[in-house]
């Protein structure tokens, strides 16, 4: 096996996961510009085209699904999402391999299936919609915001509701605080940003729990 062979056979093995996705086939811009822009927004990574969901090889069926990335990046997502792209020949078929750094200066945004443009990122191997919590984190980190806790009650529910309780969502935090959603979120972020409340988000929902102290474990 030759050692080209062996990159994408290696990273086949590691199947779909936060930094690496299969495309089988390329059909739809739109929906590329998703993967692009969720892959730009969190760590980066890798679309392997012509490689189907169970790691088979199919190889790219024609040259019209680099254009097809091409316009997604170009087109589809805002900002222009940068990336690059190898070709591996592996037994007569061809693996395309696109590759999204991480974008540390811009958050990128692409068309959800209504054609409204959302910031997307890259959550194990799924690409979701960003919380509008996280999207309050971003702002603040990019403008040099510094987090704001005044620890009135709403705050000291939520501290102590975490500390009996595993996670609260931001709509039950609103509920138990008798606070309005763009103030929850405002809370939620401050704490985030100061490192005392982490966020986790999945296809189902978003919950935030206390950070962990590793010095009590």
């Amino acid at each position: 096996m030759k050692t080209k062979d062996l990159h994408i056979q290696k990273l086949i093995q590691e199947g779909e996961h936060q930094m690496l996705d299969f495309k089988f086939e390329i059909s739809d811009s739109r929906r590329i510009a998703r993967s692009l822009a969720a892959f730009a927004n969190t760590d980066g990574g890798r679309l392997l085209v012509g490689v189907k969901d169970n790691g088979a090889i199919a190889g790219v069926r024609s040259d019209e699904e680099i254009h097809m990335i091409e316009a997604a990046a170009e087109m589809y997502c805002q900002p222009r999402v940068e990336y690059t792209t190898k070709e591996w020949e592996i037994n007569g078929k061809t693996v395309l391999e696109v590759i999204i750094p991480k974008d540390k200066h811009h958050k990128h945004k692409a068309p959800d299936n209504q054609g409204n443009y959302k910031i997307f990122v890259r959550v194990k191997d799924e690409n979701l919609v960003a919380d509008s919590v996280l999207i309050k984190v971003w702002k603040a980190d990019k403008f040099a915001r510094p987090a704001k806790i005044a620890f009135t009650e709403a705050e000291t529910l939520l501290l102590h509701y975490l500390a009996e309780n595993k996670e609260i969502t931001l709509l039950e935090f609103q509920k138990m605080a008798h606070i309005n959603k763009r103030r929850a979120e405002a809370i939620l972020a401050d704490f985030i940003l100061v490192g005392t409340i982490s966020i986790i988000q999945t296809s189902q929902n978003t919950v935030f729990r206390l950070v962990e102290d590793p010095e009590k474990e």
